[in-house]
């Protein structure tokens, strides 16, 4: 069995979840319209240089979920899946999910995007496993902090090896032997440096140009 690691935003999908979440307050009139949208950008061009302070962005996104019962985020979830997460699926992505399910690989996402956002985008994917940044749950509902170690940059090779000496526990007997990840990011480069099978997808100008210097695969997986 090989393990298949996936980035999930603008990889398997066509755009980014966890600014989309944000589009998503905003345009609901969920929190301070205006400047909720100026931080939200500007935390996502931060994000497209490498630039982004990890802490800071996590400070500001998970505060909104503290305003809420796990009832009323599981009812916001709902619309945000049907409406910013489904047009963003794709084709191919399904299809490259399907290749290695077929070849008998264990299917992982691996994301900086936090776990509210991201559990319910990957079990509509079908994939075995997710790993993403954690948001802290006190008495049963978000404290607004973050727990553990961020998945972003180093931090996936972090979460990546910590998940890997229980992984048989999740039904993933291997190592990283063989093993494949994709990405668009620049900021995914330590982990692609890791895996044996590196691929750029629809990867911005950074990435792909690390990629070709390396001799890394480039792949498309937009329509």
């Amino acid at each position: 069995m090989n393990l298949a690691i996936f980035d999930l935003d603008n990889t398997l999908i066509a755009g980014d979840s966890d600014h989309g979440w944000g589009e998503f307050l905003v345009e609901h009139q969920l929190v301070d319209v205006d400047a909720y949208k100026r931080a939200n950008d500007q935390f996502y061009e931060d994000y497209e240089r490498g630039e982004l302070d990890i802490k800071a962005y996590l400070e500001f996104s998970l505060a909104p979920l503290t305003h809420y019962s796990q009832e009323e985020l599981a009812e916001l979830h709902q619309r945000f899946m049907k409406e910013r997460i489904e047009p963003l699926k794709l084709t191919k992505a399904s299809e490259l999910l399907q290749k290695h399910r077929n070849q008998g690989d264990y299917l992982l996402i691996i994301t900086s995007t936090n776990r509210f956002i991201t559990q319910p985008i990957a079990d509509s994917l079908g994939v075995d496993h997710l790993l993403a940044t954690e948001a802290e749950i006190v008495d049963g509902r978000y404290s607004g902090r973050m727990q553990g170690v961020p998945c972003y940059q180093e931090g996936k090779i972090t979460r990546l090896h910590a998940w890997l000496e229980t992984a048989a526990e999740h039904g993933f007997n291997g190592n990283l032997e063989n093993s494949y990840f994709y990405s668009d990011s620049i900021n995914d480069a330590p982990l692609l440096k890791v895996v044996d099978h590196p691929v750029a997808v629809d990867a911005d100008e950074a990435l792909t140009e690390l990629a070709q210097q390396q001799g890394w695969d480039i792949i498309s997986l937009r329509d």
